[in-house]
């Protein structure tokens, strides 16, 4: 019998649905919607090997893309270059959607699925968190797959 995973995550303000994990595609890429809180995101980050692309389905959102700030919204597509440091905000004032496409994905996997908190599989609105995320064990983890975590003070402005 197979076993099942949980699809759903809750991270950062994020709650992250897996659509597709890279052993669904051929370990080729993952499928994620991301639902975002206000004034939520992903902090500022890098990681070589992994093509991340963005397609805003939902609300507004602040990218940050190898120093350059972007100010997307619903339709809007946003790519982010193999190794470039990048970051995003949801800016509007509801939550906001994004669908994202890593390649080969085996990256994201660990990270959002080691790091989130896994949610009940009918979850559809972002929990609120019960306390600050645990940032040595997350920037731990991301240090074992690869990826680099900036502090804010060195993220490029």
């Amino acid at each position: 019998m197979e076993q099942t995973r949980p699809r759903i995550y809750h991270l950062f303000g994020n709650l992250l649905t897996f659509h597709a994990f890279p052993a669904e595609t051929g370990d080729k890429y993952a499928i994620v919607e991301i639902k975002t809180a206000p004034g939520a995101g992903a902090p500022p980050n890098h990681h070589a090997g992994e093509e991340e692309s963005f397609f805003v389905l939902e609300g507004e959102f602040e990218f940050m893309v190898d120093g350059q700030t972007l100010g997307v919204r619903a339709g809007d597509f946003v790519k982010v270059p193999d190794g470039a440091v990048h970051a995003f905000t949801c800016k509007g004032p509801q939550a906001g959607r994004l669908l994202c496409i890593n390649a080969p994905g085996a990256m994201h996997d660990t990270f959002f699925t080691e790091a989130g908190e896994a949610m009940p599989d009918s979850t559809t609105e972002i929990p609120e968190p019960d306390g600050p995320p645990d940032i040595p064990a997350i920037v731990a983890l991301a240090d074992r797959i690869g990826m680099t975590i900036l502090a804010p003070d060195h993220a490029p402005t």
